[in-house]
């Protein structure tokens, strides 16, 4: 892709139009959500509740500490079609950097009405939405922490199974993070959701590759 062409399609992106981007240039048609590693913490633990909001655990009066966000987007293949019936499986830390998972023993306190994992579909013309609360960042060791990130496995058949990471804009611990970092400034553009005009609202689209029959 030509340098005028990068600009036009992040730029597009980062006002939230895909459409837009994807009708930028047809080399455009090549690029994919990037993938990233799964992470030591997928849920491993059964749980019954697993609906688009994380904010509250059914059976469970309160709910979840932290900022309460909301994340919606669409899911596209890599010619621009929307994709229904994607099933999205997301899990992330809570609002302290902690995440609802055996192996995490940091001193970050379990938040018992946090979610912390749930499995969604894309519904009609691709979109997807869920509530959940803004992630804490979680420490790699003494001198370090993982920037605020949302785990994201997205299959469907017919297409090429997805497993990335959402990372969010201009947060400080993203020019500290190893795995961000590494990806190049389009990369970082097809991972990061997008603010709006909304308040703790962003969007985030995701590009799959279909499998060729």
């Amino acid at each position: 892709m030509s340098h005028n062409s990068r600009r036009h399609f992040i730029k597009n992106l980062a006002a939230g139009t895909l459409a837009g981007a994807f009708a930028g240039t047809a080399q455009a048609q090549t690029l994919l959500t990037p993938r990233e590693m799964e992470g030591p913490y997928y849920p491993i633990t059964p749980q019954k509740d697993q609906d688009a909001d994380l904010t509250r655990v059914a059976g469970k009066s309160g709910v979840a500490q932290g900022t309460h966000i909301e994340i919606a987007g669409q899911v596209f293949d890599h010619e621009g079609n929307t994709v229904e019936d994607v099933t999205l499986d997301l899990w992330q830390a809570n609002a302290f950097g902690k995440y609802h998972h055996p192996h995490d023993t940091s001193d970050a306190p379990v938040d018992e009405h946090f979610q912390a994992w749930a499995i969604i579909q894309s519904g009609k013309q691709g979109r997807f939405r869920f509530k959940t609360v803004f992630p804490g960042a979680y420490p790699l060791n003494a001198a370090s922490q993982r920037t605020p990130h949302i785990h994201l496995k997205a299959s469907k058949l017919g297409y090429d199974s997805l497993l990335t990471q959402l990372y969010f804009p201009d947060h400080p611990l993203n020019q500290k993070d190893g795995l961000f970092m590494r990806k190049s400034a389009q990369e970082q553009a097809l991972m990061t959701v997008r603010r709006t005009e909304r308040e703790n609202h962003y969007l985030y689209n995701l590009i799959l590759q279909k499998i060729p029959l």
